[in-house]
């Protein structure tokens, strides 16, 4: 005769009860961690096994199994299911570094056409060049058990994460030399305020953007409808017709923008943008220019135009290699990028031309004084 199932006592604190509380109510945790919080809290409100299998649609046995496993190992740990032997591992942990050193080369590196491995690849040339190294184990191995090898060594050799290589020893001198300038633009707006005179000086920070395309659509936007079409449908065809670059500065103390729009961006496209400047600001004027390393603005043809202007007219800084980041112009092609030129369609290249250069007239009707304050205090 069976005999009657005693209630067993289980005592929790209040922390654990709470910990419990907030499982039992999540929707993130795991469906048999918060079906097992509930057995425990409704059982420590009523010790009886077939009334909280009935409240809460479980057998009675899951039940005491629960509160079993909550008197012996506490609480919270028996919300986990215990661990079981398994099956004994076939491959061994030597075949397994053997595997990881490989994945850590390049597949060219083993004679594949490959630059990186594939899970696929990598488990193919297991499978054909472990026994011979002593790894009998990986005979048959196949591309699942390779992806959780990797997984638990928590490698990825299949991605690539780009870096970028310091290659300016003059970096540091560089960018205090920027932040200088930058620093010389602060004085200046203060001096302007006080209204105390200074010598005139302009300072433009000046880059270009290239391989603006001039894309043409195949078939008229359709625009968007209340209740039907949220949004612009537009056609997958299109047709390209060519690149345009914007040469463009924009004045560190007025706000304003200076800017070309050309077929290219070399020596003379750069010339013609000096000339621009040449003739906007007063002959008495210095004028400052933050820019890169660009072929054009430190060729031949540029070096001859600047010795025909007169001594101090014309003043260069240029960013480090690989900082174009300390560049205030880079600012405002993202934002241009951003609202004048996203999903921008037109049907030629003048028309592109044009319509960029209404944006650089919208921007100059109501221009802002960019300013910049990042590691500012180490020029100083």
């Amino acid at each position: 005769m069976a005999r009657w199932r005693q209630a067993i006592e289980l005592g929790m604190s209040g922390e654990e009860i709470e910990t419990l509380g907030a499982i039992a109510r999540s929707r993130s945790e795991a469906a048999r961690r918060v079906q097992r919080a509930r057995m425990l809290l409704t059982y420590s409100e009523n010790s009886s096994f077939f009334a909280v299998g009935q409240r809460l649609g479980v057998h009675h046995q899951a039940v005491q199994r629960c509160v079993e496993r909550a008197v012996a190992y506490g609480a919270l740990a028996a919300l986990d299911d215990r661990p079981r032997p398994g099956k004994e591992p076939t491959i061994t942990p030597e075949a397994k570094v053997w595997l990881v050193s490989v994945a850590c080369d390049k597949a060219k590196e083993h004679g594949y056409p490959h630059e990186l491995w594939t899970t696929r690849l990598l488990a193919r040339h297991a499978r054909a060049k472990a026994p011979a190294a002593g790894h009998e184990c990986l005979g048959m191995l196949v591309q699942g058990t390779v992806c959780k090898i990797l997984c638990q060594e928590e490698i990825k050799p299949h991605k690539v994460r780009y870096y970028l290589e310091r290659r300016d020893d003059e970096f540091d001198h560089k960018m205090a030399e920027v932040l200088c300038v930058y620093q010389e633009v602060q004085i200046l707006k203060k001096a302007a305020k006080s209204k105390k005179p200074s010598k005139p000086v302009a300072i433009v920070s000046y880059d270009e953007k290239p391989g603006i395309h001039a894309i043409a659509t195949t078939s008229p936007d359709l625009p968007p409808q209340p209740g039907v079409y949220a949004t612009f449908a537009r056609d997958h065809e299109y047709k390209r017709h060519g690149t345009l670059s914007l040469l463009a500065g924009i004045d560190l103390l007025t706000g304003k923008v200076h800017a070309l729009v050309r077929d290219r961006h070399r020596s003379r496209e750069f010339i013609e943008f000096l000339k621009l400047l040449d003739a906007t600001y007063p002959a008495s004027t210095a004028i400052k220019l933050i820019l890169d390393n660009h072929s054009a603005h430190i060729s031949k043809e540029t070096k001859t135009w600047l010795a025909t202007r007169p001594s101090g007219r014309f003043e260069f800084t240029f960013t480090p290699t690989h900082g174009s980041w300390l560049n205030l112009i880079e600012g405002f092609f993202s934002k241009f990028a951003r609202s004048v030129l996203r999903h921008i369609r037109v049907a030629s290249k003048q028309e592109l031309k044009e319509r960029i250069m209404a944006g650089i007239k919208d921007v100059n009707r109501h221009p802002v004084i960019h300013t910049w304050s990042y590691r500012l205090a180490e020029a100083a």
